[in-house]
């Protein structure tokens, strides 16, 4: 691999622009994160984006909020504007754990540290810029500003919150992916059009004056949902705005959306059709050094870096749905793949790396099978307003195939250079699950599964059926538990046959909406009888922009405005998560206490029988006890055999 100079990295100080032989600088980018040139960080796809457009681009990584400032002067005014995110994660949650307790590891930090991203970091930063530039332009964008574009509950200060365009007084927000709407946005500019004029581009929102008219497109359709002052007086209204949220995210022909925000209006532009193969594989093929900047190389790894730094990101988008996940809100339901010819070149890239042992840690996107999956009539999908194409049941029209995705591992592994290559991501077993996945041959989905199983794992296959319940695992848009079931049936029978030793590893979650404690005493009922000791799972942490968390501020389901009860207090909280630890010996008296309050000795039985076979079997893996410390989890499904006997709320 060609010996990589400073200058092949985007400039971060004044030193760096003048290598570059650069008089002044077009954008500059502000992040939370460490500066790492890697397709798997957005800050870096962005400014190699922009420098693909011609522009002279700089980044500020991290910049400090507590000293005089220099940070945000040091290189003077950008020609254009100023770009800000808080990160690849909502700077909150990258703060806090789910019961707001403060972190002691930043993952996108070198060495792990923490203190050098601030709380709500898009506002703080967008807030200081526009006071140290006020004649300048600010755009944010990432996650933090997309998940919080309208009015939304933030659940680290309890408050109902209005657009992040009002806090951050930034000029325009761009949501979801930015390559689209950037590239609008640069053409633009560089035709010489005024920033402030420009209100009409796709994906992205912008908070217009009282006096303001609003932009006439007749290619769009307009939608207004409840003001911000409305939604913090009557949360049944601010729920059912979700639904037109939510809806209009994932059109392919979507509505522009208009909020009263005070005497301003909030403007936000539909998205853009889904990326082309060969627009993702452009923005995966640009001249990343796939490397932290050499700043960093005294302060430490960063470990986000390190978990990614052998993987390969295939395709972006999820179609799940999941009532809990911001995934869909944020990158889309439709599937965006990368071409293989465009995946076998990083495959490439990365096997050529000095310190490449043979080893990718992860073949996968935001779910590891959905690759070149998509409608089979695109008429239909153009007109379609599910919020998921799997759930309650798989789309008729939705093409599952899993051949392209065996090849594709087929080809990886091809590599001379390639002696393994795992696959990380979460696996929707569902979707391999014949009697849920009608659409499907049969043979093909075990093609895949004994693909994944003999080649791709080591030791263990981690799927995510989330919850056991039915009621529970409806609202969260997961299937049955049954087809759990069935997954592991199948699984067994590919371990037997293959003479394999591997371990299933489930992940659940606690907390959620319309969970109670006798739905988490079924499923540690439930999950002891098919032999499980859990210990992937984690508390429900409401984030903006999801069903989940509108129900847990609200009360309301936004789809049905029906009332849902959720477990709010701490108490509720921790004594949900305490059932999956059934086998703690600090446990059981609790647990014995709770099943005879509520009657259920049937689920006593099962948890606490008197020659307990569990009772000197060690806790596998790093199982925690409370819920501060739950491990971060992925999804789930239900059908128990524990049934209730308690009518539901």
């Amino acid at each position: 691999m060609q010996e990589l100079k400073l200058s092949d990295w985007l400039p971060t100080t004044n030193k760096e622009v003048k290598i570059r032989s650069w008089e002044e600088l077009d954008v500059i980018l502000f992040s939370g994160d460490a500066y790492v040139d890697h397709p798997s960080f957005g800050p870096a796809v962005i400014g190699r984006i922009l420098e693909s457009y011609g522009l002279r681009v700089a980044v500020v990584p991290q910049p400090n909020v507590n000293d005089n400032l220099q940070d945000f002067v040091k290189l003077g005014a950008p020609k254009l504007f100023f770009g800000v995110t808080g990160g690849c994660m909502d700077p909150m949650i990258s703060n806090y754990n789910a019961n707001k307790k403060r972190r002691d590891k930043d993952a996108y930090t070198p060495n792990g540290d923490i203190g050098f991203r601030p709380d709500y970091a898009t506002t703080v930063y967008s807030k200081i810029l526009k006071e140290k530039w006020p004649d300048v332009p600010v755009l944010i964008g990432g996650i933090e500003a997309s998940l919080r574009r309208v009015t939304h509950y933030d659940y680290w200060s309890d408050m109902l919150m209005p657009t992040i365009l009002e806090s951050s007084k930034a000029d325009m927000l761009v949501y979801g992916m930015g390559e689209q709407p950037l590239r609008e946005v640069v053409r633009l500019l560089q035709k010489g059009v005024p920033f402030s004029s420009i209100t009409t581009i796709k994906q992205t929102a912008v908070l217009l004056n009282k006096d303001a008219k609003v932009p006439k497109n007749s290619n769009w359709e307009d939608v207004e949902i409840a003001s911000h002052d409305i939604c913090l007086k009557d949360k049944k209204k601010y729920a059912s705005n979700f639904k037109v949220i939510e809806q209009e995210s994932n059109k392919l022909a979507a509505r522009r959306i208009f909020q009263k925000v005070g005497d301003k209006t909030l403007m936000i532009n539909p998205p853009y059709p889904t990326m082309t193969e060969d627009e993702i594989d452009a923005s995966f093929d640009l001249p990343y050094t796939r490397l932290p900047h050499p700043k960093y190389n005294k302060r430490g790894p960063i470990p986000a870096f390190e978990m990614i730094k052998f993987s390969i990101n295939i395709h972006r988008g999820c179609f799940g749905g999941c009532s809990f996940c911001t995934i869909s809100a944020h990158q889309g339901k439709f599937i965006a793949s990368r071409s293989q010819e465009s995946v076998l070149r990083e495959v490439d890239t990365v096997a050529n790396m000095p310190d490449f042992k043979g080893y990718l840690s992860d073949i996968g996107g935001p779910s590891a099978n959905m690759y070149k999956m998509k409608g089979k009539v695109q008429a239909i999908c153009d007109k379609c307003v599910a919020p998921s194409c799997i759930s309650p049941v798989i789309c008729s029209n939705l093409d599952t195939s899993h051949k392209p995705l065996t090849e594709l591992y087929q080809a990886v592994d091809s590599h001379p250079k390639v002696k393994k290559s795992f696959i990380g991501s979460g696996i929707r077993h569902d979707m391999l699950v014949p009697e849920f996945n009608k659409n499907a041959d049969p043979k093909e989905l075990d093609d895949y599964t004994e693909e994944v199983m003999t080649k791709h794992v080591s030791g263990r296959l981690k799927v995510a059926p989330e919850h056991t319940s039915d009621p529970v695992l409806k609202l969260m848009r997961k299937p049955s538990f049954t087809y759990f079931h069935k997954f592991k049936e199948r699984f067994d029978k590919i371990n037997i046959k293959k003479g394999l030793k591997l371990q299933l590893i489930p992940y659940f979650i606690s907390n959620h909406p319309a969970c109670e404690v006798e739905d988490m005493a079924n499923l540690a009922a439930e999950t002891k009888d098919m032999g499980f000791q859990l210990e992937q799972v984690q508390g429900f942490t409401p984030t903006p922009m999801t069903v989940a968390t509108v129900i847990y501020y609200s009360g309301y389901h936004p789809y049905t405005l029906k009332k849902v009860n959720t477990p709010i207090t701490r108490k509720e909280k921790d004594e949900q998560h305490r059932f999956f630890f059934w086998y703690k010996d600090e446990n059981k008296a609790w647990i014995k206490k709770t099943l005879n309050k509520l009657g259920r000795h049937d689920l006593l039985k099962v948890l606490l029988p008197e020659n307990d076979k569990w009772r000197k079997n060690k806790p596998r893996g790093e199982a925690k006890h409370t819920f501060d410390d739950a491990i971060p989890f992925n999804r789930r499904k239900n059908k128990t055999k524990f049934r209730s006997k308690k009518k539901r709320r």
